[in-house]
């Protein structure tokens, strides 16, 4: 396949980024299957060798110079799911080279074997999965070389209940979802040797597997933060990795009427999506879209817009106290001003920057919610909430010279992680908020590769390198932030930090200011805020990829635990300077399959003491329709979105609608105070 210079122009506002191909054929060879009545599943693939499964159990290699290997067959004599079979070959080897046929059929114990089904081959992780059309699940380890010697290909073990229909993998996570004849979906741990995380199905809705019939396609999204689950005879749904359901098509009937939630085909009711069933599914490159084809009708696809949370994973930064969902040409930003009322207001961007540099890739609200930083494929636009108005570059050159990677808010200065093309290295840009310009950047700072992740915590910013080296740095303004005077920035290291571990990289880090009981800081409160701001922070929270959390002594080095399973997580202390903050004396929150859980300072050795929702109150366990984004420290509320529809008399589908939703978390700090 050869790529073209010419380039493909789609309808709408977007550039495509597509170019036209020419496609060439290299090869064509007849494959000297040993019967003629073979079927062959699918092609998984490394850069040298393929395979292929077959109707009769066993596995094809091939070369992509069309060298041609043989069948074999994994030994399917295991006793126990936990035991390591060994491999066995069979049938014959380099055909192709015109050798003789040499059968080494001695150790392979011939048994009817079913047919394959399904592989799938993660090169990360050297994992090869073989599905069978009976529902067994075989994971096989495969050695550092790749596919090709046969007899490295291991199965290590059996998953799941028999009855798998289809697999996905989420490399990021580590995490395999299986779907099932039940209509049940169950996801794996693969870095935990294949131990079963949870399972996820619409049972708890009402519908059971004679509505949906079994599981058909299952598709992660491009960084595995949800998945997406279609079933064969009817629907399509969403949902997070910690099992929050994030959108569904099945319409949802109240489970206490007595009434089944199946729709009777005779019923005047207005249509809904994938009603037959789903037999394909395809998230776009961004995660912004998912492509659908219903079962049997192939003259149309779906498409469903999707917003994402602002996670404040990686290089971007996110305050909590604003919550803003982002697509791929637009910005949900819950207003929470009136808190009576949560509203979502639709923040379109302006079409002079998005139609060029579609679609939006980063967001990052300053400190007190008032001003957003998005980013797109170039440039940044910033957005102040209470003028309404929007600022972008004057001049379009600058603006196309910056790729932003990632956005973080240092009091009023925007700071972007900028990738340069020509010399593929990384820096740091520090724009004023008053003036997108060239002649106002304060600051340009190299950084030494490709940052993993950063944080900002007053005058200091963290940025961290692979594998896991930590470096601060000491942000001085000299001058004044304005357009009339000139200020310089200069940025100081005073802390590197190089840590040898053999944990999964970290997804997000937040800097821990330290916390003084309120008590003493009534004291004497003008000494010691004051010290307390020019002291740097002495330890971090890390999240890693693999949803573990635990804290960092930045000044020996030293990691503790804390817990695991967290998806998101939100530094609440020595965030605000407002006297009615409800929850500064909570250090941290974090939300995963538990629910959220509730941090605290706690004078003894045990600096952290953790609280669950679950044992204050049964309401606030995890909520399987509603998904937090942020929090509302003056109202001691969690701010999440979950997802309804409403019907309109000039659409065929239903809207799609995120609403804002409220839970109070008044009780657990009333209990803490209490206590």
């Amino acid at each position: 396949v050869q790529f073209t210079e010419r380039k493909v122009q789609i309808g709408g506002k977007q550039p495509s980024g597509l170019f036209l191909a020419t496609i060439t054929r290299v090869l064509n060879e007849q494959v000297p299957f040993d019967g003629n009545d073979l079927a062959v599943s699918n092609i998984v693939c490394d850069n040298k060798h393929m395979l292929l499964g077959l109707s009769d159990g066993s596995l094809y290699s091939i070369s992509w110079k069309g060298e041609f290997y043989g069948a074999f067959g994994l030994d399917s004599s295991q006793h126990n799911d936990s035991e390591v079979t060994s491999l066995s070959h069979s049938l014959a080897n380099s055909i192709a080279s015109g050798e003789a046929e040499r059968a080494f059929a001695s150790n392979y114990r011939v048994s009817k074997k079913s047919a394959i089904a399904q592989l799938e081959f993660c090169v990360s992780m050297r994992l090869l999965l073989v599905l069978y059309s009976d529902g067994q699940l075989v994971s096989c380890s495969v050695s550092k070389k790749g596919l090709k010697p046969v007899e490295s290909i291991k199965a290590e073990k059996s998953l799941g209940n028999g009855d798998a229909v289809c697999t996905s993998i989420a490399g990021d996570q580590l995490i395999l979802a299986v779907g099932t004849r039940r209509g049940v979906v169950e996801l794996f741990d693969l870095a935990d040797s294949g131990l079963l995380i949870r399972t996820v199905s619409l049972y708890d809705w009402g519908y059971t597997m004679e509505d949906t019939g079994s599981v058909s396609c299952i598709s992660w999204t491009p960084d595995n933060s949800a998945f997406a689950v279609g079933w064969k005879l009817r629907g399509l749904t969403v949902w997070s990795v910690s099992g929050c359901r994030l959108m569904s098509t099945i319409r949802q009937i109240g489970l206490s009427s007595a009434s089944s939630p199946v729709v009777k085909p005779n019923q005047d009711c207005k249509y809904e999506p994938l009603m037959g069933g789903t037999s394909l599914m395809q998230w776009d490159d961004y995660g912004y879209r998912l492509y659908a084809i219903e079962e049997g009708s192939l003259e149309r696809i779906l498409a469903f817009s999707f917003g994402k949370c602002c996670l404040s994973r990686g290089v971007s930064g996110m305050t909590y106290v604003r919550q803003v969902i982002y697509g791929e040409d637009r910005l949900l930003v819950v207003q929470s001003e009136d808190t009576d009322e949560l509203k979502m207001l639709h923040l379109n961007l302006p079409v002079s920057y998005i139609s060029q540099n579609w679609p939006v890739q980063h967001v990052a609200a300053s400190k007190d919610g008032m001003y957003l930083a998005v980013a797109g494929l170039h440039g940044l636009i910033l957005y102040d909430i209470r003028q309404k108005k929007w600022r972008v570059f004057g001049d379009i050159s600058q603006e196309q010279k910056i790729q932003c990677k990632g956005l973080l808010w240092l009091g009023k200065i925007v700071v972007v992680c900028n990738y340069i093309d020509s010399s593929n290295m990384y820096e740091l840009l520090f724009y004023p908020r008053y003036h997108l310009d060239q002649s106002s950047l304060l600051c340009r700072k190299p950084l030494l590769a490709k940052p993993m992740v950063m944080d900002v915590y007053e005058d200091y910013i963290l940025v961290t390198y692979r594998p896991f080296d930590v470096h601060i740095f000491h942000v001085k303004l000299f001058g004044e932030l304005s357009p009339t005077s000139t200020p310089d920035l200069q940025l100081s290291t005073v802390r590197e930090l190089s840590i040898m571990t053999a944990k999964s990289h970290p997804a997000a880090m937040r800097f821990i200011p330290d916390q003084i009981p309120r008590d003493s800081a009534l004291d004497n409160h003008i000494s010691s805020s004051s010290d307390l701001l020019a002291r740097e922070p002495a330890r971090c929270l890390i999240l890693r990829a693999n949803g573990e959390l635990s804290l960092l002594d930045l000044d020996d080095g030293r990691e503790r635990e804390l817990t695991n399973s967290v998806e998101l997580f939100w530094v609440t202390c020595g965030q605000s300077e407002e006297k009615t903050n409800l929850i500064e004396d909570v250090s941290w929150l974090d939300y995963g399959y538990r629910g959220m859980q509730v941090w605290y300072p706690s004078p003894g050795v045990d600096s952290f003491k953790q609280e669950d929702f679950l044992q204050l109150d049964p309401d606030l366990e995890f909520d399987r329709e509603v998904y937090p984004l942020g929090l509302l420290p003056n109202a001691g509320v969690v701010v999440g979105v979950s997802q309804r529809m409403s019907f309109s008399a000039c659409t065929e589908f239903p809207c799609f609608e995120p609403t804002p939703q409220a839970q109070t978390i008044l009780h657990c700090l009333l209990r803490h105070l209490l206590q």
